[in-house]
């Protein structure tokens, strides 16, 4: 049966002519656009106030000065803040990550000044309240402790560390037991005077309001902060090359289930290669029933309770890896399945079916990634921050249609070497 050929509307696709993109004077950028057929309004940012900037000593710093934000301001208390929200149905909150502190919110379009003052208030004025501080300290504790006697989260923290050896990415951002209990009040009050500001926030809001009236308003409530001693953050580390493969076991007694991940270093979301790196990822471990690796080592051979790959792309250098949960006893079986598909994949690539069917898959879901306000929210940032250029969606499908066989082989063979992966298990 033929399949057809689906064409997406591109009036209904952000670009240059519905997104507008206005810098305030304090360097802040807003990027606005409407929607009226929904009465609520999203929006998401994020500003350079990561990681990136944190000691060794002092991991998981700028993660716990985000969950800080909301427990207190000078105009109002953890509750106040709270109260408000619930009062007219509205949502918000931070978190962070290596690069940036992120932030997100909805309302009903009546109530964007609400959450804008909210915003500007955690941003600009929190007071980090000493009891809100060790009741959240407790909470991050307790997380910190799941984390220890999770199996795919400690596989994940393994991972990163012998892939990332020596470089910001191979930290984790919610740090550690030791670094969590070491971090003080003043050092949160330190690390919030001296990195956030409004030099590399980008903020965009999508809704039922005009984009020079959502400009307006961001103007309103932030237009006038200013902090002149803003740092810059530091520039990313090279990253030194994996020479041979590497494997970890991080022993979890009393576990019923092993965590497996295999992977490399992958393309950074801006890299000329990173489509052709994704749609092979979707046949490999995505695709159906979690591709070929799910195909393999979960379907037919029953070792898996899952089994599938990914492709992590930002910043910086990313990571393609694949990751499965078995028995403890089916490791090595299951270790030897995933590094024969890898070579297979490295030698053959895809096939003109696969490749086809996961070009319409892109395609054919991307309308309903962008149906609500906060996909679409999440679509404006990215293109902004990865730089793909506001059209980027306009010209989405040409992108994956002009992806060839050829093109995935010598994408999959550049950055997936089998005799170099980092593996990490974690389990009994």
């Amino acid at each position: 049966m033929a399949k057809p050929n689906f064409k997406l509307v591109k009036s209904s696709l952000p670009s240059p002519e519905d997104v507008l993109e206005a810098k305030l004077p304090n360097g802040i950028t807003v990027l606005a656009r409407s929607n009226f057929n929904s009465p609520s309004v999203s929006f998401g940012g994020y500003l350079p106030a990561g990681a990136i900037f944190e000691s060794d000593e002092k991991l998981g710093l700028a993660d716990f000065v985000a969950a800080s934000l909301m427990r207190g301001t000078q105009r109002r208390t953890f509750d106040e803040i709270y109260n408000e929200l619930e009062s007219v149905g509205a949502s918000m909150g931070f978190d962070s990550g290596v690069h940036n502190t992120n932030f997100g919110g909805r309302a009903l379009v009546e109530d964007l000044p609400l959450l804008l003052q909210l915003l500007a208030e955690s941003l600009q004025t929190p007071v980090f309240p000493a009891d809100e501080i060790e009741r959240l300290r407790t909470q991050l504790l307790t997380g910190l402790a799941l984390r220890a006697q999770d199996t795919a989260d400690m596989a994940d923290l393994i991972f990163e560390q012998m892939l990332y050896e020596n470089h910001p990415y191979g930290r984790p951002t919610d740090g550690f037991v030791e670094t969590i209990q070491s971090i003080t009040r003043s050092e949160m009050e330190e690390f919030h005077r001296l990195h956030f500001g409004p030099r590399g926030l980008v903020i965009a809001i999508v809704g039922a309001i005009h984009p020079k009236k959502a400009v307006e308003e961001v103007e309103r409530y932030l237009g006038g902060w200013q902090v002149p001693g803003q740092k810059e953050a530091p520039p990313l580390p090279p990253l030194k090359p994996v020479r041979r493969t590497k494997k970890r076991h991080h022993p979890i007694k009393g576990k019923s289930q092993s965590d497996i991940i295999v992977g490399v270093v992958g393309p950074r979301r801006k890299s000329p290669d990173y489509m052709a790196a994704s749609l092979g990822n979707s046949v490999l471990g995505q695709f159906g029933m979690m591709g070929r690796i799910g195909g393999v080592v979960r379907e037919k051979s029953g070792l898996a309770y899952y089994a599938y790959s990914s492709l992590h792309a930002g910043t910086g250098p990313g990571s393609w890896e694949v990751a499965a949960g078995v028995n403890p006893s089916n490791v090595g079986k299951a270790l030897g399945l995933i590094e024969k598909e890898l070579r297979r994949f490295v030698k053959s690539g895809v096939t003109k079916e696969e490749l086809a069917d996961s070009q319409a898959n892109y395609i054919g879901r991307l309308p309903l990634s962008l149906e609500s306000n906060n996909g679409m929210v999440s679509a404006i940032l990215n293109i902004h921050r990865y730089d793909l250029g506001m059209d980027y969606y306009q010209r989405y499908e040409s992108l994956v249609r002009s992806v060839t066989r050829d093109d995935v082989l010598e994408t999959a063979r550049k950055y997936i070497d089998p005799e170099r992966l980092v593996i990490a298990v974690a389990g009994p």
